[in-house]
């Protein structure tokens, strides 16, 4: 079917766009690739902009000698790694009963979660509730205030829903129970959805900010949006002592800085080619009817 000309006209305007969007997104990231890996005399001259200029890994090997950064690094994956597993656990323990049509007051149950999108007690109510549970300097209070996301509970309900009841009713005939039939039927079949979600808490576990601000008082707890965001209101966490005994009066903060947000985020952009081909699949399914 050929495209008529005002169509052709809509497609490139679009395309046209969806670039200059994409160019918006592009060059403050190829900006701090930049930075990062120039020379702090070149970054000082104010030479850096799009491409590197003298090449240069000083900003990294100051950032891992001189900085606790790597204990961010691990911070930030114990809290993910961990948040992403009890979440996704309790959320497909909360969708899976909740796509049955037979649960008795289903609606009301969903009616009573849908509720929390809309309102909440507030950031005081919340901090008083997780103090009088003892979690504060604990890691326990990033994940169960936040444990199950309303908006992914729904999507795994609906995912769960679509698959259709024959196979559900065969594994029943062949004995098999309720958490077998989850694990062994449900979750196979609903990879790419598991997949989106749990990229969608991995980004929310990773980039979590202001609750470990609020809650965690040690900074050898803290991760690397905390530190991070510290190193860019402070200039720099360079070690004083670290700095008088290698000599590197000359670093510059901004080198420094961006190393950092590099540090942050290449780790969560790595995760996004192996999930890739479940995005496809997640979209494809449902989209034809036979």
């Amino acid at each position: 079917m050929k495209s008529t000309r005002g169509e052709k006209i809509f497609y490139i305007v679009n395309n046209i766009v969806l670039a200059l969007v994409a160019l918006t997104c592009l060059l403050p990231l190829i900006y701090i690739i930049s930075v990062s890996l120039s020379s702090s005399s070149a970054v000082m001259s104010g030479k850096v902009f799009l491409w590197p200029v003298e090449f240069s890994l000083e900003s990294y090997d100051l950032i891992f000698r001189g900085t606790p950064i790597l204990r961010g690094l691990l911070n930030s994956v114990i809290i993910t790694v961990v948040g992403v597993v009890l979440s996704m656990v309790f959320t497909i323990l909360a969708a899976y009963p909740l796509s049955k049509s037979y649960l008795y007051a289903r609606k009301a149950f969903t009616m009573l979660m849908i509720f929390t999108m809309l309102f909440g007690g507030g950031l005081i109510p919340s901090y008083l509730v997780v103090k009088s549970l003892g979690l504060i300097d604990s890691y326990w209070s990033l994940w169960l205030p936040g444990l199950v996301s309303t908006y992914n509970m729904i999507v795994m309900r609906t995912f769960f829903t679509n698959i259709p009841s024959e196979l559900e009713d065969a594994a029943r005939m062949d004995g098999c129970g309720e958490l077998r039939l989850v694990a062994q039927i449900f979750l196979p079949l609903s990879l790419p959805c598991v997949a989106t979600l749990s990229l969608f808490y991995a980004v929310s576990y990773w980039n979590m900010f202001r609750n470990v601000l609020i809650y965690i008082n040690s900074t050898a707890q803290h991760n690397l949006a905390v530190m991070v965001n510290n190193m860019i209101q402070n200039q720099t966490l360079l070690d004083p002592n670290f700095m008088q005994a290698e000599d590197i009066s000359q670093a510059t903060p901004q080198g420094v800085q961006t190393a950092g947000v590099m540090v942050m985020v290449v780790p969560i952009i790595l995760v996004y080619p192996f999930l890739q081909k479940y995005f496809v699949k997640g979209v494809m399914i449902g989209s034809v009817k036979g």
